[in-house]
């Protein structure tokens, strides 16, 4: 007689739905968040990360992600995002971040109090040279330390297109 367990049937089924979750998603070439300590992000602490881009024929779309507490004090967050590329060159943005909608609204994905936003940072974008990229991403707000800010970070994706 057999007989299935069902511990190991929700196993597999668990595996299986994770497989095809991260399979799915084609696009993604870099995707991590760092947590703020204390959700209080002091602007003296960027959140670094750190990232190889070796196909410069290819071109992306870099996002930030935002995760905020439902007690955020601002409809907005901004920050300025430092790249250092290969070669040691730095750029500087400024960048705004709308996290609710006029009316109150927080945007995004929410799950009880936290809502996270990917906001598009730069669009169909071409690396310049392969290697090493460095973003490190500063609060700046004028409150400091920032609180309500649970965790932020990049994401680079394919757009598709290829250009050489």
């Amino acid at each position: 007689m057999f007989r299935i367990n069902i511990v190991s049937l929700s196993f597999v089924a668990v595996v299986a739905i994770l497989v095809l979750i991260v399979s799915c998603d084609r696009q993604r070439v870099y995707e991590e968040y760092q947590a703020v300590e204390d959700h209080k992000w002091d602007m003296n602490d960027p959140l670094v990360f750190i990232t190889d881009i070796n196909d410069t024929g290819r071109t992306y779309n870099v996002f930030i992600n935002v995760r905020n507490a439902g007690h955020y004090a601002f409809s907005n967050l901004f920050m300025f995002v430092n790249t250092l590329l290969p070669g040691g060159q730095l750029q500087r943005d400024t960048l705004e971040c709308v996290l609710a909608a006029p009316d109150g609204r927080w945007l995004g994905d929410g799950l009880g109090d936290i809502w996270d936003n990917r906001i598009l940072f730069k669009s169909n974008v071409k690396f310049p040279r392969p290697g090493e990229y460095r973003f490190e991403l500063i609060q700046a707000m004028r409150v400091n330390p920032l609180p309500g800010i649970m965790d932020a970070g990049i994401r680079i994706e394919y757009t598709g297109g290829v250009t050489r």
